[in-house]
């Protein structure tokens, strides 16, 4: 799914999800996938934004604060709604999120999460990225490796990562020995690198990839920030272009990239092509030597 959220809105995101979600499955869709921080919107002012550094900058302060007050709590109303939603449309949803923390230890702490609700709307998987990049460190938390894994679901067994973390080989290798049908790769929007790092995964994993993305405007963004001054004359200029894709075992693209427009990216996955690929290469099976490596997670 490839769509611009309402940006810092979580109300105005549930309902968009909801929308998308009924038009997917239309069209037939098992399984409907937003991208990272889909609610209530990637982060772009920090890198789009001047002075997001600046200590005790007010209009960052105020921003921040919005962005709290707008973040989904799990459990809690967003949580809610979202498994309503995959319930009532019988569809696998799998949804980048802000999560805050509410109360007790962390309280008010957030984290980029990777909600994975079944076709029931039963909430399957809570995946924190467990090492925000860059500047995503002014405001988001550590996740921990208790979430490096793949569930069961209607649609198959589905895992996923965070952006940056497919290029952090140890995440990676906690993914695919968990063994995955499909790999969802959430990013901002999927850049050429995004994309290379994301077909290298479906080949190396030997699973699908569904690669997604959202779509940005400049003019979007918080009003209380001030542009860099190529966006401000611009404010039309996309800041997130989408490049939503869907992968194939052998590292192809059978569906998208899909530059510059709200879409839906659709194809039908024969699951098969997973042992067909895996006789080649298989990195937690034959061509994993035990004998010469030892991989452990500690959750």
């Amino acid at each position: 799914m490839q769509a611009a959220p309402a940006f810092m809105d979580l109300d105005g995101c549930l309902e968009r999800v909801r929308g998308w979600v009924e038009r997917a499955r239309k069209e037939g869709a098992e399984m409907v996938v937003f991208g990272e921080s889909w609610i209530p919107g990637y982060p772009a002012w920090l890198d789009c934004c001047r002075d997001v550094a600046l200590w005790d900058h007010g209009p960052v302060k105020d921003v921040y604060c919005r962005l709290l007050e707008n973040s989904a709590t799990v459990p809690g109303f967003a949580c809610d709604e979202l498994s309503a939603i995959a319930r009532d449309s019988s569809v696998v949803l799998v949804i980048g999120a802000h999560e805050r923390v509410p109360e007790g230890p962390g309280r008010g702490t957030l984290y980029n999460t990777l909600l994975t609700f079944d076709a029931d709307g039963s909430l399957l998987n809570r995946h924190r990225k467990i090492m925000p990049t860059f500047t995503e460190r002014l405001i988001w938390g550590q996740g921990d490796g208790s979430t490096l894994h793949a569930v069961n679901t209607r649609a198959g067994r589905i895992g996923g990562l965070i952006c940056w973390e497919h290029w952090m080989p140890p995440a990676r290798q906690a993914l695919h020995d968990s063994g995955e049908d499909v790999h969802v790769a959430a990013w901002p929007w999927v850049k050429e690198m995004s994309l290379v790092a994301s077909r290298h995964y479906a080949f190396e994993g030997r699973t699908f990839v569904v690669a997604c993305g959202a779509i940005l405007r400049a003019g979007d963004l918080p009003h209380a920030l001030e542009l860099t001054p190529e966006l401000k004359a611009n404010p039309d200029q996309f800041v997130l272009r989408g490049g939503t894709a869907i992968i194939s075992p052998r590292g192809d693209v059978i569906a998208g990239p899909a530059l510059d427009h709200e879409c839906l990216v659709v194809a039908d996955l024969d699951y098969s092509l997973i042992a067909k690929e895996s006789l080649a290469l298989d990195v937690t099976g034959h061509y994993s030597r035990p004998d010469l490596f030892e991989f452990r997670l500690k959750s």
